[in-house]
């Protein structure tokens, strides 16, 4: 394993440096094993493993090339992930607990960064709830938006390609919210008002709470909801 790592280090390092940049296409394995000076078993097994973690797509009959060493990439994948665990409700809760410790303070940090018109925006998504209060559907699909356009705010792309896989897969989550509690709607409207609020006045402290706040009331509803569906099996 050792030579292995060392050997997928070294074609990480090619695309770091940008002798291998992004869209271009690894050499022949005998020519890439002879460059990096390995066998080629080890070339073979180290491009395998790049290619599970997506820093390299294999393209059957025309060769492997490079995607990024960038977190959107290879992060994407975490999104399929969550979705096959919808199914259980221990993941489930327990996608709900990451997301309450990852959002307040992401939404911290957006409030100290953003800009007059990353605010705008994340206020045309509130406003769009406001509209779609009747149409659950819509209203869940803007609640996402909202939440995203403040994450990107942090210009930080790790945190938003994780809080996406997480939080996105979980709109299933506001939905049923939504049709099992009718004045679901309406609390979650005044808890993104107060968050939207909080970011107006780019206090990172209130902002944390407020979105604390918002996001344990949507992980206790889906506890109790979950509780409650175990019971009557």
């Amino acid at each position: 394993m050792a030579l292995t790592d060392k050997a997928i280090e070294q074609i990480r390092e090619l695309i770091r440096t940008g002798a291998l940049p992004p869209g271009s296409k690894l050499p022949p394995e005998a020519e890439l094993a002879a460059q990096l000076g390995l066998s080629r078993n080890l070339a073979r097994e180290a491009v395998k493993a790049l290619a599970v973690a997506r820093v390299l797509d294999v393209r059957r009959g025309d060769g492997t090339y490079v995607t990024s060493l960038q977190p959107s990439v290879l992060l994407e994948g975490l999104g399929g992930a969550v979705e096959l665990l919808q199914g259980d409700a221990t993941a489930l809760v327990d996608l709900m607990e990451v997301r309450r410790l990852l959002e307040p303070a992401a939404t911290a940090l957006a409030a100290t960064r953003i800009s007059d018109g990353q605010l705008a925006a994340v206020g045309q998504h509130l406003d769009a709830m406001h509209e779609a209060r009747g149409d659950v559907e819509r209203l869940t699909a803007h609640d996402a938006a909202f939440h995203r356009a403040i994450i990107a705010a942090t210009d930080n792309e790790t945190l938003l390609t994780l809080l996406d896989g997480i939080s996105s897969r979980t709109l299933r989550a506001r939905i049923w919210r939504g049709m099992a509690d009718t004045r679901a709607a309406g609390r979650t409207l005044v808890e993104h008002e107060a968050i939207f609020e909080a970011l107006s006045a780019r206090d990172a402290s209130l902002s944390q709470a407020a979105a604390l706040l918002h996001v344990s009331h949507t992980e206790q509803w889906l506890r109790e909801h979950l509780e409650a569906a175990a019971r009557l099996r």
